[in-house]
């Protein structure tokens, strides 16, 4: 089977972009996702072409072979972990712009290209693709597959509110194109928004046309300690109706404070009679095209911070304020060199947040974890640390966690993905109509079962067994 997978790629590809064995680098084993095992797969596949990936589908489904798609590998929750006797087919040769169309403010990209390099080229151009979900050398195919956010959700939206048209191989090897650079459509059933989320278990997005915005030249960044997350959830609201239109609201307790700030060597200056008193704090970036304007933001959302029970408002330093921003955005690498076990991202409506934090509090003392976290304010997304080595115990608990974060509303996963590594929680807690709704899903995009196998759920098994 080895040799016949081997000699229909090399076919395909040509042997210069097909690994196999030693050859295989150990970045393809596996993603940034903490505790999972790296799996070496049959061979990794580096198509250059839709057409390339098509028929590299169609030959996996004639040997019945798994395949996993791959960009980056940045990913948090094990959805690009390779199959054991499986392909994975790498992005890394697809990284092209196809076109920048500065007339409907739409750019069309290869899954492989990274947001930075995006970024780089839209930036001559006015332009701005706004999704930054923490992580600038993430590719686009990755964002589409696990339907991306980040900071700048509460003003943006997250990935899927800016993919507005796909062209994508099933696990039949057919190809199909799915919406376009126009923003609303009534045709059928919506195709595009079916595929963004689905971790590559449906379709392999070999091409996004994505919408685009004017790029603002001016920010502020506010920060703005708390003596408790109540008071920290009762100011979101206002804030964001405020008519300033925050790019960021993020809060973050003190001990990821601590930890992020000594992990990048940021000092803020926040005196000790604030910092002894702080709780949490409250991170607000503002942007404009015009300086006036900003400053004129950024005085009254200053007062209005104070108004909501603020101990003090910093308005940071340009760079200050990127350091910080930056740092927050890699507190998962902060909280990975300090040795955590794992981490979750539940989402919940933001009035929620305070509840949520208050029952992990508990499930905390109660398993004899530590747990500390941020997340997005503005959108209900928090992120937890977990430090507890008994894999049992972990589990538990963050089973419990996530269960707490249903109860109020909200669900297994707000950015990252259920992938492999959160599977076991969508089985034990999502409804089982659902899920088996999904697989149905599944059967019909791809009725050979290989693309992905294993990420999101387990097809050979019924709802709720999965673990």
């Amino acid at each position: 089977m080895a040799a016949v997978i081997d000699d229909l790629l090399i076919g395909i590809v040509g042997e210069p972009n097909v690994d196999r064995g030693a050859g295989i680098n150990e970045d393809a084993t596996h993603d940034e996702a903490l505790g999972g095992l790296p799996v070496r797969p049959l061979a990794v596949v580096r198509p250059a072409s839709t057409e390339e990936v098509a028929a590299i589908v169609t030959a996996a489904a004639a040997e019945g072979v798994p395949l996993t798609p791959r960009g980056s590998g940045t990913g948090l929750s094990g959805a690009c972990v390779p199959v054991e006797g499986g392909v994975v087919i790498s992005f890394e040769r697809m990284n092209r712009i196809l076109e920048i169309d500065t007339a409907n403010h739409v750019a069309v990209v290869e899954p492989g290209l990274t947001l930075a390099e995006l970024d780089e080229a839209l930036a001559p151009h006015g332009l701005i693709y706004p999704v930054f979900p923490g992580e600038q050398s993430a590719s686009l195919g990755g964002n589409v597959a696990t339907n991306a956010g980040g900071m700048r959700a509460v003003k943006y939206g997250v990935t899927r509110h800016h993919v507005l048209g796909i062209q994508a191989v099933l696990g039949t090897g057919e190809v199909i194109t799915a919406g376009g650079k126009f923003v609303k459509s009534t045709s059928g059933y919506d195709l595009t928004q079916l595929v963004i989320g689905s971790e590559g278990t449906l379709a392999l997005v070999t091409r996004a046309t994505l919408r685009l915005h004017p790029r603002p030249g001016f920010q502020a960044t506010l920060l703005a300690p708390f003596e408790s997350l109540d008071q920290i959830a009762s100011a979101v609201p206002p804030i964001v109706a405020s008519g300033v239109g925050p790019l960021m609201v993020e809060y973050i307790d003190v001990m990821s404070m601590a930890g992020i700030t000594a992990n990048a060597g940021i000092d803020l200056g926040v005196p000790d009679r604030v910092r002894e008193r702080a709780l949490a704090y409250l991170l607000v970036v503002l942007e404009s095209h015009h300086a006036s304007r900003l400053e004129e933001d950024t005085a009254r959302l200053a007062g209005q911070l104070v108004e909501l029970g603020a101990l003090e408002v910093y308005v940071l330093p340009d760079q200050a304020g990127a350091e910080l921003v930056g740092a927050r955005e890699r507190a998962f690498w902060a909280a990975k060199a300090n040795g955590a076990d794992d981490i979750v991202d539940v989402v919940v409506p933001r009035a929620s947040i305070p509840a949520l934090l208050a029952t992990v509090g508990g499930l905390a003392a109660d398993t004899a974890s530590l747990v500390v976290g941020c997340g997005h304010a503005g959108d209900g997304n928090v992120h937890l640390s977990v430090w507890q080595p008994d894999d049992e115990v972990r589990h538990r608990l963050l089973r419990d966690v996530i269960g707490a974060g249903i109860l109020l509303g909200g669900a297994v996963s707000g950015e990252h993905g259920i992938g492999t590594r959160k599977r076991p929680y969508l089985a034990e807690l999502e409804d089982p109509v659902k899920l088996d709704l999904m697989r149905r899903i599944k059967a019909a995009f791809d009725p050979n079962g290989i693309l992905n196998p294993g990420t999101i759920f387990d097809l050979s098994l019924a709802s709720g067994e999965n673990r």
